[in-house]
């Protein structure tokens, strides 16, 4: 959008509401587009229509009106809106001021989880355990919400939580574009949860009931074309679905779901905007296929947060609902374990995978209560000390009531760590078929070295002599049910490679 042979004119200014109406009686274009970029410019757009500029230059908002963006922010309209169409939120709240946060927390009761309206990453949310902290959070939200209005919600800490990538065009077609699973239970912003797609631990029942809640929910909140963001929570223990909240906008997700399956979801929501509908716009990477496709996937793909808090002494490495990561990784395997260990070592934190690097916490270097702190409370070490855990044998039942991360993750990272002692066990006398197991699980060369005393080197050098080279299969929207004219590949350990 900002490449000179796209655009007429690009501006380097700050995106306020000031800069956006000075633009639009500069350009006086036809249309604003707000829900390309992010939280920021639904927000600016919320404060320029205010001021009247859409209608003095006879501007048309387009893929979501301000009564969309409203619907969707304002968490009471969403509340109200959820309810007209039967889906279920949990227990909340509405306070402006601190009289009304406790008259809501002696209605509700501890934990509580605090959600400002109109803010990115989840900016001034948290989690309240008491009355003092409750004070702090809320204050915090009041400040950061551009209507200083916080929802304070029942908390559902340690439900599973899924997300829908969503897309609408003006006749009404809607098509899910990916569904993605957070391996961290809810109280984790999604921005600082391990996360998955396609999701692994649905049932196809729950699977369709949560795409018939999606296609309801952006029906109902009336954002006309483009990409929406819904994101739920499911009781693990009997399937109980809520809604926790719905972006109308193209979100950090969807930028991950286009990368994970090859649909361009911000490309094709622009066409949207403009008019066009999803089976008017031709699929890129096939060439044969419509955007009105769904896209399917036959590989898995998992993002891994990156965190600094080596660079904020003073900040607390606990994860709440306030995003805290800097940046994140993106790997694509085909199985959970391959995907998994690729985008550990992807993170430039020094670490080849989960573990086997010789980084490893040492034996009998965290004690019983310690190890159950750093695995109950989400910090950006938990997945280390679950490694721990596994290596000293904790049960997976008792790591998921600590954790609440679904016992399927568990046993997935269990394997390799049963894995890696098989390898470790085998020394330099590892065979074919194991060193070939270990390829499909996701282990580097600089792995399977440290465990065998090879040099990471002679490793390779093994490796290729035993006929083990990776070959690349296509990241091609359709799981290979068409010929793809332009996809991109992925690396793993098979027989043969896809053609292109």
């Amino acid at each position: 959008m900002t490449d000179p042979e796209t655009a007429d004119r690009v501006y380097i200014e700050p995106v306020t509401s000031d800069t956006l109406c000075k633009v639009i009686r500069a350009e006086r274009p036809d249309a604003v587009l707000p829900t390309l970029g992010g939280q920021t410019a639904l927000n600016t757009a919320i404060e320029a229509a205010k001021t009247g500029i859409f209608e003095e230059c006879n501007v048309e908002l387009i893929g979501a009106s301000i009564e969309a963006i409203h619907k969707a922010e304002d968490r009471e309209l969403f509340r109200n809106a959820m309810n007209k169409i039967g889906l279920r939120i949990p227990k909340s709240g509405f306070a402006h001021n601190f009289a009304e946060v406790e008259d809501i927390a002696q209605r509700i009761g501890f934990p509580l989880i605090v959600r400002p309206s109109f803010t990115l990453g989840g900016t001034g949310g948290g989690v309240a355990y008491n009355m003092e902290e409750l004070n702090r959070v809320a204050m915090a939200g009041l400040d950061a919400s551009l209507i200083n209005q916080i929802q304070l919600e029942e908390s559902v800490l340690g439900w599973k939580e899924y997300e829908l990538e969503v897309m609408r065009d003006h006749a009404d077609n809607v098509v899910i574009i990916c569904s993605i699973e957070n391996v961290d239970a809810m109280g984790v912003h999604t921005g600082d949860s391990i996360t998955v797609a396609p999701a692994q631990t649905l049932s196809d029942k729950e699977y369709q009931v949560l795409r018939d809640a999606s296609i309801a929910i952006i029906r109902e909140i009336g954002v006309d074309t483009g990409g929406s963001n819904v994101q739920f929570a499911v009781n693990p223990e009997n399937g109980d679905v809520i809604v926790v909240e719905m972006n109308p906008r193209v979100s950090r997700s969807s930028a991950l779901a286009s990368k994970a399956t090859g649909f361009p979801i911000a490309k094709i929501a622009a066409k949207l905007a403009v008019g066009y509908t999803l089976d008017e716009i031709p699929n890129d990477i096939t060439g044969e296929t419509m955007a009105c496709f769904e896209p399917s996937i036959d590989y898995c793909v998992v993002k891994i947060p990156r965190w600094t808090f080596e660079k904020f002494p003073e900040a607390q490495d606990i994860l709440t609902t306030a995003m805290k990561s800097v940046g994140e990784t993106m790997a694509i395997g085909r199985t959970f374990k391959e995907a998994f260990q690729k985008g550990l070592r992807s993170l430039e934190i020094g670490r080849a995978g989960f573990g086997a690097d010789g980084k490893d916490m040492l034996p009998d270097s965290v004690a019983g209560t310690d190890l159950e702190y750093h695995l109950s409370t989400p910090n950006s070490q938990r997945l280390f000390h679950i490694k721990y855990a596994l290596k000293h044998n904790m049960p997976i039942t008792m790591l998921h009531e600590l954790t609440h991360i679904d016992p399927w993750f568990l046993h997935q990272m269990k394997q390799i760590v049963e894995l890696e002692n098989q390898i470790k066990l085998a020394g330099k006398n590892l065979p074919k078929d194991l060193l070939e197991k270990a390829k499909k699980y996701g282990f580097s060369d600089r792995q399977l070295a440290h465990l065998t005393r090879f040099t990471e080197k002679q490793m390779e050098q093994e490796r290729k002599m035993l006929g083990l080279v990776p070959v690349y299969k296509l990241v091609d929207t359709c799981a290979a049910e068409f010929r793809a004219a332009t996809p991109y590949y992925y690396s793993t350990y098979e027989t043969e490679c896809e053609p292109g």
